[in-house]
């Protein structure tokens, strides 16, 4: 026969115990309490010195549980303080950063400031340029070897004009639209320029490879040799290119060959002075006027 589930505590001796002992330890408080009451008001001073004792006896447990709430507060704290400084350290990396990048900023505007000094003292020294502009685009297909100029004939720009750069002579004008030319470099297959040798002025022509150098040819001497790390500039002879502008440097040396780089490498350089057309005897005659009055 199965038990009935709805048994009352008395049919249970553990659960009887309970009850007992739950009557007795209320009765027991509250008889306690009764005392300690009579007691606090017969005997006020019995009363501090029982309260003192239960304060001594609990101490204990009770430096143990504010040690406790201490150390979760101090371990709060360092927390706190964990997030705090990792935050100033994120910070400051990223002042770090910043920093950097402006200091990036500045050199690259301290670089482009002693560029285009640069370019403005060609510009002074040389010939009053035609126009300056930006190499927009280039191409390296075959041996032709050509830039974009972002300045055409509106700005009085014509096919067979030089192009030079801050650092030297870039090429010539190949053909000229209305906002822009085509300038075959000075390493194209089909670009020749007359130049001499500095200091002792050989004179030599350089002749573009379609490879990114330029073949150097002794003019006129058939003995005569150069080395590696020779300079050559323009002679200004046949016109077109003035006189004095660099062009290239020996960079490999041979018993029949002597090839060089461009002294202004086109792949590096952005800005551009578009030249007139160099002519020895307008020049020679421009120079032997006398200077215009207050000058």
């Amino acid at each position: 026969m199965a038990r009935p589930s709805n048994r009352r505590p008395g049919y249970s001796r553990r659960a009887q115990y309970g009850l007992f002992f739950g009557y007795v330890a209320a009765v027991s408080g509250a008889v306690v309490a009764l005392l300690l009451l009579i007691l606090s008001t017969v005997d006020p001073n019995g009363f501090g010195a029982l309260r003192g004792a239960v304060s001594d006896a609990t101490l204990p447990v009770t430096s143990a549980g504010r040690w406790v709430v201490e150390g979760v507060m101090d371990t709060g704290g360092s927390v706190g303080s964990y997030i705090n400084a990792t935050g100033k350290v994120r910070t400051l990396e990223a002042q770090q950063k910043a920093s950097a990048t402006k200091l990036i900023e500045a050199r690259a505007l301290a670089f482009e400031n002693m560029r285009l000094k640069r370019l403005l003292g060609i510009s002074e020294q040389g010939l009053r340029p035609v126009a300056a502009g930006r190499l927009v685009g280039s191409t390296g297909s075959s041996i032709r070897r050509y830039a974009i100029l972002n300045a055409g004939y509106l700005n009085g720009v014509r096919g067979g004009m030089p192009v030079r750069g801050p650092g030297g002579l870039i090429g010539r004008i190949a053909s000229a639209g209305a906002a822009s030319a085509r300038v075959a470099l000075i390493t194209d297959g089909g670009t020749v320029v007359p130049v001499r040798r500095v200091p002792d002025g050989t004179p030599a022509i350089a002749t573009g490879t379609g490879d990114g150098f330029i073949d150097i040819r002794a003019l006129g001497a058939e003995n005569a040799t150069f080395k590696r790390g020779d300079v050559f500039v323009t002679s200004g002879a046949g016109g077109v290119y003035p006189p004095n502008v660099p062009v290239a440097i020996i960079a490999k040396a041979t018993r029949e060959t002597f090839l060089a780089l461009p002294v202004a490498d086109p792949a590096r350089l952005d800005f551009a002075i578009v030249e007139p057309v160099y002519q020895p005897q307008v020049e020679e005659q421009r120079r032997a006027l006398p200077p215009p009055p207050g000058q």
